[in-house]
């Protein structure tokens, strides 16, 4: 069964939809943590984000899966690829094709090395030149980095994701040797609290955090049963039935984003911001700071240049919950209402 069910197609969980949506819109906001019980979808809508987005133009054979115009620096220089479409281009140009964003998975039992990449020291030392194994953070470039179980990863890997998510590029620095690479990818992980939570330190660095639950609605569970089943008997069939849905999502999106840069928000916005922040504790000031890009995307979704009071009120519901101070032992807040700016 290789047709991913639609993204369309999913009933409620509104929360994780918009949140994975915003994260899309504009990957600076740090990913998002999907946090619930077993059986909720967090799954599902993972890997079906990357059906309703847009296509992206990939230079051929590329392991960084560079756009034309990044090719061309030292990345390209040590790169050992001679098939790429960028080496083979010489007069003719860049060689490249549109495809489908990815989903990269990436493995609980994952070592650093195989999630960052691996340089080849000997080489490096004896003969001056780097060579570099590209890792999972190569292929997730432009991409959707899905990381189930986030909470069973070593601490130290899922430092390593967020510090890349965040800055949008990976740095591996061996023996004093040092190679960087662009990594800028949409970084989804999901967990289920029973198993064990992650340190505050982490949790704090996603940018934006989801609680879901089993829906609490006879016909909207009664709905699921009908559609899975559908889709179970019928993959290709089921997912054509939502062509049109997933097609007007996929340009809402193109739209979003192309519309973001331009989002303005006031000063008065700002201190709205801030003052909600202050209000519930929140250590530090990335909470204020992803709460204004996470507002201005929701204007960018809602088709505005300007963001308005009711933005930064929803933000703050998917910004702030994991962020709150919490006494020991104390459960992350399972829901957003009360983080309403007054």
């Amino acid at each position: 069964m290789n047709t991913t069910y639609p993204f369309a197609a999913m009933v409620g969980q509104q929360d994780m939809k918009l949140s994975l949506i915003l994260n899309v819109i504009n990957p600076g906001l740090s990913g998002v943590l999907i946090r619930g019980e077993k059986g909720t979808g967090k799954s599902t809508a993972a890997r079906a984000l990357a059906e309703i987005l847009p296509d992206i133009e990939v230079v051929d054979e590329c392991p960084f899966n560079l756009e034309p115009g990044e090719c061309g620096g030292e990345l390209c220089q040590t790169c050992t690829v001679v098939d790429c479409g960028y080496k083979q281009a010489a007069e003719q140009g860049t060689k490249s094709h549109a495809r489908p964003v990815k989903v990269v998975e990436l493995p609980v039992g994952a070592t650093e090395d195989r999630v960052v990449g691996a340089i080849d020291l000997e080489r490096a030392l004896k003969e001056g030149e780097k060579h570099f194994e590209p890792g999972i953070l190569a292929q997730a470039h432009r991409a959707i980095l899905y990381v189930d179980e986030v909470n069973l990863l070593e601490d130290h890997v899922v430092d390593v994701l967020l510090d890349s998510a965040a800055m949008g590029v990976n740095t591996v620095e061996r023996e004093g040797v040092s190679f960087t690479h662009p990594a800028r990818f949409t970084l989804v992980g999901t967990m289920n609290p029973e198993e064990g939570e992650l340190r505050p330190q982490l949790l704090d660095r996603f940018g934006l955090c989801v609680l879901v639950q089993g829906l609490g609605n006879a016909e909207e569970r009664v709905e699921i049963m009908e559609r899975r089943l559908a889709y179970e008997q019928g993959p290709e069939a089921f997912a054509r039935g939502y062509e049109r849905e997933s097609a007007k999502l996929t340009e809402k999106i193109s739209q979003a984003r192309e519309r973001w840069p331009q989002v303005e928000a006031d000063r008065q916005i700002m201190l709205r911001i801030a003052q909600a922040c202050l209000q519930v504790g929140v250590d530090g000031h990335r909470g204020d700071i992803i709460t204004l890009k996470t507002a201005k995307a929701l204007a960018a979704w809602q088709g505005r240049v300007q963001v308005e009071a009711a933005d930064v009120d929803r933000a703050l519901e998917l910004v702030l919950p994991h962020r709150v101070r919490r006494k020991p032992f104390e459960e992350v807040a399972s829901s957003g209402s009360a983080f309403r700016a007054a």
